[in-house]
């Protein structure tokens, strides 16, 4: 059952990132955390006391989840998979990309059982054309990494639905997001579907769903979030102060504050001073959001 969606722009952390990605809440530090994938940069922001901080990262860190030990991160760097502390200067290796250095990681997350899904992206100059020859994966609690779709331009929209049968995924370019039924004992994919498709110049980026099963997507190009319902169907449209936001998730004490990330890169300095492009923006809104499962690593 749908309600009716109010959004209220209550924060802007002005961290002027090139690529802003990953957001990720913390209900244990009660922090949000998300990357600055061009700048090496990772961020901590506290909402209740405003307070920032943020480290190098040895890679260009791309995505990342919790771990079930809350000690430690897992990564998706620019070049593999790793366990890594905030402030160190080394990775504790898991997979390498045998493609790196003209792919890299990309957007990721965790499922409702704790296996972390990531997609790769290829890396093209301005003067390239971008290849299909990106990959989405998964890594088991073991620390087994399956490859479950290939041919990708831009790995994006990776998030699963709340009872973790179906999982979400876009080839960016293509400005449509899929969905494939996800057997949550084994993790296997069935055969995807088209699940919503976008607006002539908003390109898919970044989903979460939140606790009714609406998957909410940041739209690069658009200066939008938009809501869809489990029928694809377009539900809430937020409009927010920057062209490409980038990535969402929920958080807050109640599950209720929604951030959103973006970025300045491809926009030139007069759209970058008219917007809050770079910043995180946080909304208050009337929706239950839902918390992402740490990763569950075996001992």
């Amino acid at each position: 059952m749908s309600v009716s969606v109010t959004a209220e722009l209550i924060d802007v952390v002005p961290t002027t990132n090139t690529l802003g990605e990953g957001v990720l809440w913390d209900p244990v530090d009660a922090a949000v955390y998300w990357t600055d994938i061009e700048e090496s940069q990772f961020f901590r922001y506290v909402p209740a006391t405003r307070h920032m901080a943020d480290w190098r990262t040895p890679e260009r860190l791309c995505a990342f989840a919790r771990c079930q030990d809350n000690a430690r991160l897992l990564c998706a760097f620019e070049s593999g998979f790793g366990f890594w502390h905030p402030g160190s200067t080394s990775i504790e290796w898991i997979a390498r990309l045998a493609t790196y250095p003209d792919v890299r990681l990309n957007d990721g997350r965790t499922d409702r059982q704790g296996r972390f899904w990531c997609g790769s992206l290829h890396e093209a100059t301005i003067s390239e054309q971008q290849r299909a020859a990106g990959t989405l994966f998964s890594l088991d609690a073991s620390g087994q990494l399956q490859t479950h779709r290939d041919a990708v331009r831009i790995s994006n929209s990776v998030t699963t639905s709340p009872d973790g049968r179906w999982l979400y995924f876009t080839d960016t370019p293509t400005q449509q997001i899929d969905r494939y039924p996800l057997d949550v004992e084994t993790g296997r994919l069935g055969l995807g579907e088209v699940f919503a498709r976008t607006d002539p110049g908003c390109y898919p980026d970044g989903s979460v769903t939140d606790a009714l099963g609406f998957l909410w997507n940041a739209q690069w190009g658009g200066h939008q979030v938009v809501r869809y319902a489990e029928d694809g169907a377009v539900d809430f449209c937020l409009s927010v102060p920057a062209k490409q936001p980038t990535c969402v998730a929920f958080g807050g004490t109640n599950n209720r504050l929604l951030f959103v990330t973006t970025a300045r890169a491809e926009l030139d300095a007069t759209e970058v001073a008219a917007s809050e492009a770079g910043s995180l923006l946080v909304y208050s809104t009337n929706v239950d959001g839902l918390s992402d499962t740490p990763y569950r690593v075996t001992p």
